[in-house]
C-alpha cells in the first residue's frame, strides 16, 4: 500500500473500532444506535481482517436473537436509546431482548462461508461455523415457509425496510396501496441526525408505520402477515442474496460434513435461481421486482435488477447487466448510482432512490468477477475508493458529484474499504 492507502485503511478501523459496542456494532453513533442484521454480517468481513473471533461473535450475537420460528429480525435492541424511532415499545414484539418484528436481506451464508474459507485457525473456523449452520438453515427455511407460500421459488418483502432500500423508487406504486389512516402520532428522529432531504419523505414514513401496526395487531404471527399485508413485492436483490447465501451455506455445509442441510440449501438455490428468471427485463437488460398483490412485474430499474449477478445467474444475464452498468456509469461520476439515472424519478441525494453504496458496490463486484466481468468489477472498486478519498466513510453518496449524504463515519463503508483494499 501507499502512504495515502495505509491512510485509507486507518481511517477505516478507527470507524469500525469506535462503532464496536464489544459483541456487536451499531452503523453508527446517533443515527442507528442499535444492531442492524445484514450491516453485521457484512461488518464482519471487515473486522476479520483485524480480529478474526471478533468477526465471528458479530454474527453470533446477530443469531443469538433468532425467533424461535427462524426469522432473524432486521435490528436487535440491546440497549436503551431513545435517538433512534420506531423504537423497541413501538415493535413490542415482546422479545426476551427487544427487537423488530421484520427481517432484513440474508446475507449471513455468504459471510460466514467467507469467514470460513479466510480462517487462520481452521478447526476454531469450523467449530464455529458448525453451529451457525443450522439457525441460518432455519432461516432459510422459514423465508420460503412465511414469505413463499405459493411455492413460486421467490419470496416476498411485506414491508420496504426489510429489502435495505427502505425507499426505492421499485416501491412506490405498490407502496400507494398502503394507507395511512390510523397511523399513531410520532417524532422520527432520523431528520434530527441527517439532511431529511436525504431521507424518506412523511407521506413514506406515515405507510411504514401503517405496516408496523398493522403486523403488531396480528402478533407478529408470521403464518398470518404474508397474506394480511397490502404490501408484497418480490424483490430480485433480496432473492439474489439469498440464493447467494444458500448457495454458500450449501457449499459450507458439505466441507464440514452436513449433507443434508447441504442438501437442502442447494436445492432451495436451484428452484430460486431457475424461477428468477421471470424477472428478467428485456427492455431494462435487468431483472424487475414483481408485485405479488396484481402480479405484474414493475417497471422500475434499479440496483435491486442489478444485483441478481451476485447469485450466479447465468453468464449470457452477467454480461448484459455488465453493460447496463457501464450504460448507467456514463451518465454518472460515480458508480453504482442505485437507480438508472435515465429514469425521471432518478434523485441522487434522496436514500435508495438513485445515490451509491458502498455494500452494493461490493456484493456487485463479487458477482461480476465470478462472471469474468473483471474489467467492470474493477472499475466499480476504483470508483468506490475515490468517493472514500474525495467524501470519507459516509452511509452513501451523490452518484452525480460523490457528496457525503446519511450518516457519517459509516460501519459498514468502512468494512467493504478494507475488504477492497485487502484484495487490491
Amino acid at each position: 500500500m501507499n502512504q495515502q492507502t495505509e491512510k485509507i485503511y486507518e481511517h477505516a478501523l478507527e470507524v469500525l473500532k469506535e462503532n464496536d459496542q464489544g459483541s456487536y456494532t451499531v452503523p453508527t453513533k446517533g443515527l442507528y444506535p442499535f444492531q442492524w442484521n445484514w450491516d453485521s454480517c457484512l461488518t464482519a468481513l471487515g473486522q476479520f481482517h483485524y480480529d478474526e473471533a471478533r468477526a465471528w461473535t458479530e454474527i453470533e450475537t446477530l443469531f443469538a436473537n433468532q425467533w424461535p420460528d427462524g426469522m432473524v429480525p432486521h435490528i436487535v435492541f440491546h440497549v436503551y436509546s431513545d435517538g433512534y424511532f420506531p423504537g423497541p415499545n413501538v415493535w413490542d414484539t415482546r422479545r426476551p431482548t427487544p427487537t423488530s418484528g421484520i427481517t432484513q436481506p440474508p446475507v449471513a451464508g455468504f459471510a460466514i462461508k467467507r469467514l470460513y474459507d479466510r480462517a487462520t485457525d481452521k478447526a476454531e473456523a469450523a467449530r464455529r461455523a458448525r453451529a451457525l449452520l443450522p439457525r441460518i438453515d432455519a432461516w432459510h427455511r422459514w423465508f420460503y415457509e412465511m414469505r413463499d407460500p405459493g411455492h413460486e421459488g421467490l419470496v416476498a418483502i411485506l414491508h420496504p425496510w426489510e429489502s435495505g432500500r427502505d425507499n426505492s423508487i421499485d416501491w412506490d406504486e405498490a407502496f400507494e396501496r398502503v394507507p395511512t389512516d390510523g397511523v399513531e402520532p410520532y417524532v422520527r428522529r432520523d431528520t434530527q441526525h441527517a439532511d431529511p432531504a436525504h431521507r424518506p419523505t412523511k407521506a413514506q414514513y406515515d405507510r411504514y408505520l401503517y405496516l408496523v401496526q398493522l403486523f403488531r395487531s396480528l402478533g407478529w404471527d408470521n403464518a398470518r402477515l404474508h397474506d394480511a399485508s397490502p404490501f408484497k413485492v418480490v424483490d430480485p436483490g433480496f432473492n439474489a442474496i439469498l440464493i447467494r447465501s444458500a448457495m454458500d451455506l450449501a457449499a459450507l455445509a458439505d466441507e464440514l460434513g452436513e449433507p443434508e442441510l447441504a442438501a437442502r440449501n442447494r436445492a432451495r438455490a436451484e428452484n430460486s435461481l431457475a424461477a428468477l428468471e421471470t424477472l428478467w427485463s428485456d427492455k431494462h437488460q435487468q431483472y424487475l421486482c414483481r408485485d405479488r398483490v396484481t402480479g405484474q412485474l414493475i417497471d422500475s430499474a434499479s440496483i435491486g435488477g442489478i444485483l441478481p449477478v451476485f447469485a450466479a445467474v447465468p453468464k449470457a444475464r452477467a454480461e448484459a447487466i455488465a453493460r447496463t452498468i457501464e450504460r448507467w456509469a456514463n451518465e454518472v461520476k460515480y458508480m453504482v448510482p442505485s437507480h438508472d439515472p435515465a429514469d425521471p424519478r432518478f434523485e441522487p441525494k434522496r436514500y435508495w432512490r438513485a445515490p451509491a453504496w458502498l455494500v452494493m458496490n461490493y456484493m456487485i463486484q463479487d458477482g461480476l468477477r465470478s462472471a469474468g466481468e473483471t474489467a467492470m468489477a474493477d472499475r466499480i472498486v476504483t470508483s468506490s475508493l475515490e468517493l472514500i478519498t474525495q467524501s470519507g466513510f459516509a452511509e452513501y453518496y451523490d452518484p452525480t458529484t460523490g457528496e457525503p449524504c446519511g450518516g457519517g463515519r459509516f460501519t459498514w463503508t468502512a468494512a467493504m474499504v478494507i475488504e477492497f483494499l485487502e484484495a487490491a
